[in-house]
């Protein structure tokens, strides 16, 4: 099926973003893991699998719309330096991912694209409520229960 070309440059937009996260999520599982904070290392490493799935998704579509998917393209990754840094700097691809799923979402609404438009709001519900909440969430129990004590809690 023969797809918009607007979409198609959307979704490769949407991919450079996706595989950079992916890369990001993949180093700092490793680090974690590194670092003894098995749980941190785990739920990561759950995130990078994520991240993979979507960019699985993004790249059969592509396809499905006659496109090529560019898999040569990344957005920059930022890697922390210490725990806090690491999911404050993950915190902010979720946010960037988000903002960018909307904006394409809204175009598929334009060019009334709604098969691409679902599958972005499948996205789009990972990327809000499972990655962004959970990240959201460690940022302020370290706020509450100190670093030394979320380290701990992570072994």
């Amino acid at each position: 099926m023969k797809g918009n070309t607007k979409i198609i440059s959307a979704l490769n937009t949407l991919l450079a973003n996706e595989l950079a996260a992916m890369d990001q999520y993949f180093i700092h599982s490793r680090m974690y893991e590194d670092w003894g904070l098995q749980k941190l290392f785990v739920r990561i490493d759950h995130e990078f699998e994520d991240e993979k799935g979507h960019a699985s998704a993004l790249i059969e579509r592509i396809l499905f719309l006659e496109g090529v998917p560019d898999m040569s393209k990344r957005d920059a990754i930022h890697v922390g330096k210490n725990v806090p840094e690491m999911l404050q700097n993950d915190l902010n691809v979720e946010y960037s991912v988000a903002k960018l799923l909307k904006q394409t979402m809204a175009l598929c609404e334009q060019e009334q694209d709604y098969v691409t438009r679902n599958i972005l709001q499948t996205l789009l519900a990972d990327t809000e409520i499972d990655h962004a909440h959970w990240l959201e969430q460690q940022l302020k129990l370290i706020k509450v229960l100190g670093l030394p004590n979320y380290l701990q809690s992570q072994m």
